[in-house]
């Protein structure tokens, strides 16, 4: 691996449509062509003999473990696969053991999905739920104003903490490790049981930071794949601490081997298994996509993490900065590169985000909506775009603000 990476070689791996700027690849990404070739690969295994190339799911899955075990610096017996982010924290949120009097805290700056999944644990467990909000204007966050809420937000009665990592309404990136010892510091005067457990939502922080899962301080990490990390779509992952996983049971049957072979020769697979192998939903997932994520995965570390990701912080410094300049244009999104990850938010006051969005397309850029009450634009550069792709969007957006407000 070279110290230089040529980024117009690694556009050339995609097949994206040269006649639009893409500054909306947070929500669903393009395979690049290492991805596009395994999928076909797989599936052509299955179109030729299916029972054959069916009998080799063990070896393939415990492949695309090992390579997210890698990327993540994880034990693949910490990690469960999924289809998604919502199924991930549909794993955790309605696997996790509440009592009757403890709580679930959470944040106003959650997803639809977590919101609903939680809400939905709360009324089967007889858990309280409470949100909080961390930081007053998202454009002046600070880290101290973040952790703090945390510190004041969490009560005696806490036991599952939810975040996200990046909010995609404002493109904040929570400071992880300093929300951690925070959480630490209140855990040590408490029994086993009863400790505050994190979940976060990694999903736009996944194949854009240069991190370690276990640096994170979280006892679980769920990220969708088909995102920033170019992974098949319909993929996901939930990493788990030995703390984590031990206070979740399993809510769809797992078809991993190291489930079923137990079950098989007659043991229980509780007993047996790694208890990620036993929250890793069954049936019978796309799997000509589910293996490809080896792929994904290997693409990164080819590119090299770091390198990825200040690429792309390059990119958005950029970005914020070019978008700020336009008159009629406010940006949510803090300059604040500790808080900052691989999308700009910002609003055009007076104007329907949508409307927006839409008179983007006409100019051929693409942009995202965040999907949020209080909704906003959203441009997120990735290795996928160059300097004067940004400079072509806010050239276009500037032209959009003039002629619509």
């Amino acid at each position: 691996m070279t110290d230089e990476v040529n980024w117009a070689e690694v556009l050339a791996e995609f097949e994206l449509d040269p006649a639009y700027v893409h500054l909306s690849l947070s929500v669903i990404a393009p395979h690049p062509r290492s991805v596009r070739a395994a999928i076909e690969r797989h599936r052509a295994g299955f179109d030729r003999n299916p029972a054959l190339y069916f009998h080799r799911r063990d070896d393939l899955h415990r492949r695309v473990l090992a390579k997210a075990g890698r990327y993540l610096a994880a034990d693949p017996d910490s990690i469960a696969l999924t289809e998604s982010t919502t199924m991930g924290l549909a794993v955790v949120y309605t696997g996790i053991v509440l009592r009757p009097g403890q709580e679930i805290l959470s944040t106003g700056h959650e997803h639809y999905a977590a919101k609903e999944l939680l809400r939905f644990k709360a009324e089967s467990s007889g858990a309280g739920h409470r949100t909080i909000e961390l930081y007053q204007d998202p454009r002046t966050a600070t880290a101290e104003e973040i952790s703090s809420a945390v510190a004041r937000g969490i009560g005696d009665r806490t036991r599952l903490l939810a975040l996200t990592w990046v909010h995609s309404g404002t493109g904040v990136k929570l400071p992880l490790a300093r929300i951690a010892s925070v959480v630490a510091e209140i855990n040590l005067g408490r029994a086993p049981g009863d400790e505050v457990l994190v979940c976060v939502d990694g999903v736009h922080g996944m194949g854009v930071e240069d991190f370690e899962v276990r640096d994170l301080g979280c006892d679980f990490f769920v990220s969708g794949c088909h995102k920033w990390l170019f992974g098949p779509r319909g993929t996901g992952l939930v990493w788990g601490s030995e703390r984590g996983w031990d206070a979740v049971r399993p809510i769809v049957t797992s078809f991993d081997v190291e489930a079923f072979w137990p079950w098989y020769q007659g043991f229980s697979p509780d007993d047996k298994a790694p208890k990620a192998r036993l929250c890793t939903p069954g049936g019978f997932p796309a799997y000509e996509h589910r293996w490809a994520l080896a792929e994904a995965f290997d693409f990164h570390e080819d590119l090299g993490k770091s390198r990825i990701a200040e690429r792309i912080h390059a990119l958005n410094e950029h970005c914020r900065a070019a978008v700020a300049d336009v008159r009629g244009v406010r940006v949510r999104t803090p300059d604040n590169a500790e808080l900052t990850s691989g999308m700009v938010c910002f609003d055009v006051p007076g104007v329907d985000p949508a409307s927006v969005v839409e008179l983007l397309e006409a100019e051929n850029v693409v942009a995202g909506q965040t999907p949020y009450r209080s909704s906003a634009v959203r441009f997120a550069p990735g290795v996928l775009n160059t300097f004067a792709d940004i400079d072509r969007g806010v050239d276009a957006l500037a032209r959009v603000v003039k002629t619509s407000t």
